[in-house]
C-alpha cells in the first residue's frame, strides 16, 4: 500500500499552482484506455468545472515534457493536449466511471493529496519562520530610515547655513 501511495504521489504535479494529475496517469492507475476515460468525461462534462479539470497549453505541455525528459510519455501518440484533474476532479472522475477499481483508486489517491498536503502544513514553519524575518527587517529599516533621515537633514542644515567665519585675503573689485 505504501509503495503504491508513493507511486501516486510521484503522479502528482503542480500546473498553474494546483496540485494536478494527469489523464493518462489516471487511465492506467483506473484500468482503462485514455480515450474511454475522455469519453466518460465528455458524456459528464457538467460535473468538472474549471477548478476540478482543465486541459493544458501548448507551452505548458512544452515545459511538463521536459521535465519528464519525454520517457514518461511516448509524446508521439499524444494526438490531444492532456487533460489534468484537481483532486476534487479525481474523486468526480471515481463517480463517472463507477466502478470498484475506480473507486479504491480514488482513495488511494485522496490519501496521497492529504499526505502531500499534510507534509505542506508541517513544513510551513520554515514560510512562517520567513514571513517573522521579513516583519523585523522592515521594522528594523523603518526605525532606521528616521535615524537616516535625522543625519541627512542636519547634513542639509549645515550645507544652507551661511558660515560664520571671517574671510581673510583681499578683495578684488
Amino acid at each position: 500500500m505504501k509503495n503504491e501511495l508513493t507511486r501516486i504521489q510521484n503522479m502528482i504535479h503542480e500546473v498553474r499552482g494546483q496540485k494536478v494529475m494527469f489523464d493518462r496517469d489516471l487511465a492506467v492507475l483506473y484500468g482503462v484506455e485514455v480515450k474511454r476515460l475522455n469519453e466518460a468525461i465528455k458524456r459528464n462534462i457538467e460535473r468538472f468545472p474549471a477548478d476540478f479539470m482543465f486541459q493544458l497549453t501548448q507551452d505548458e505541455w512544452e515545459i511538463l515534457r521536459s521535465h519528464f525528459a519525454t520517457a514518461k510519455y511516448n509524446v508521439s501518440k499524444v494526438r490531444f493536449l492532456p487533460r489534468v484533474f484537481t483532486e476534487h476532479g479525481v474523486l468526480m472522475l471515481s463517480n463517472v466511471l463507477n466502478s470498484t477499481k475506480a473507486v479504491n483508486i480514488s482513495i488511494q489517491i485522496i490519501h496521497a493529496f492529504v499526505q502531500l498536503r499534510q507534509y505542506i502544513v508541517n513544513n510551513s514553519d520554515v514560510s512562517t519562520q520567513i514571513i517573522e524575518l521579513r516583519k523585523l527587517l522592515m521594522l528594523y529599516i523603518e526605525k532606521n530610515d528616521k535615524r537616516v533621515n535625522d543625519i541627512i537633514l542636519a547634513l542639509n542644515n549645515l550645507i544652507e547655513k551661511p558660515s560664520q567665519t571671517k574671510r581673510i585675503g583681499f578683495i578684488l573689485g
